[in-house]
């Protein structure tokens, strides 16, 4: 059996196809195949059942999956406990962030920190997934929420503070009501989100025009008279074709947390550009 194969299994197994399952790991499907096809002849077994649907854990999958998952877990802990070692600034970092974050306020600082230590490649991927530290699909994480993994090692980074916008030059509306305005906001999946139900109790009658999960479309759209919007300020406040409204009181604001694996406590590069992040933006 070849070690390596475990991979490409456990990627088939969480991504149920082979298609999904090369490209998250650059291979070919074909390539996925001929190697899913020697895996089973090392081990003797069929680890999937073929399906119209994809790919099923046979039960001799499933027990491979279980031992697969821990052997993966060893290979990614000594990456990590290497990685965590390295004492030069030279190498690879990746960051995750939320998509206006990792615009406004990240990129400035990130470029800030390439000319400093030139020889550190910096990745940052701007999305709405939590990527995993453990499998190390990201070295330093920024989200809204904090971290619960106990081999997390996290702290608060910021406040944001949130505030609500209108095309400068068009009639604020009026609290408690908001007939006949126009609302800019997040789509349905994050329809629980503080500023979505502040805006529900502050102008009932407001009708929500249009939706998305990406902060700066949003802004977009209330420049060009879509609707009202609620934004993070510092994105909204730099924008000279929007104006906030006051409504007597503000959107809640949000806290940023940076979170980091804690096996990659040591690593020299990972320090340098948390310092730099924490000296930059923490209040």
């Amino acid at each position: 059996m070849e070690w390596s194969d475990l991979r490409l299994f456990l990627a088939i197994a969480r991504l149920g196809t082979l298609g999904a399952a090369a490209r998250s790991l650059g291979l070919t499907q074909p390539t996925m195949g001929r190697r899913l096809r020697a895996l089973e002849a090392a081990l003797g077994q069929t680890l999937f059942q073929r399906t119209a649907d994809g790919f099923v854990l046979t039960d001799e999958g499933v027990a491979v999956f279980a031992h697969a998952e821990r052997i993966e877990e060893e290979a990614l802990a000594l990456q990590r406990e290497l990685a965590g070692t390295a004492s030069d600034l030279t190498g690879f970092l990746r960051l995750s962030s939320s998509d206006w974050f990792g615009t406004h306020l990240l990129a400035p600082v990130i470029a800030e920190f390439s000319l400093a230590y030139p020889k550190v490649v910096v990745e940052l991927l701007t999305d709405s997934r939590l990527l995993s530290l453990s499998r190390r699909e990201a070295d330093l994480v920024f989200r809204i929420a904090p971290f619960t993994e106990p081999e997390v090692i996290s702290r608060r980074l910021l406040r944001i503070e949130y505030g609500l916008y209108i095309k400068r030059g068009l009639p604020h509306p009026v609290v408690g009501e908001g007939e006949g305005a126009r609302l800019v906001t997040m789509d349905e999946a994050f329809g629980g989100m503080p500023d979505v139900l502040w805006l529900q109790r502050l102008l009932p009658k407001a009708a929500i025009a249009l939706r998305s999960n990406n902060r700066d479309v949003q802004a977009t759209l209330c420049a060009n008279g879509a609707g009202l919007a609620v934004l993070p300020r510092p994105l909204g406040d730099s924008m000279a074709a929007i104006e906030r409204v006051d409504l007597g009181e503000p959107p809640p604001g949000r806290d940023t947390w940076v979170g980091y694996h804690r096996d990659m406590k040591r690593m020299a590069r990972l320090r340098a550009l948390l310092d730099h992040v924490i000296e930059r933006l923490a209040n």
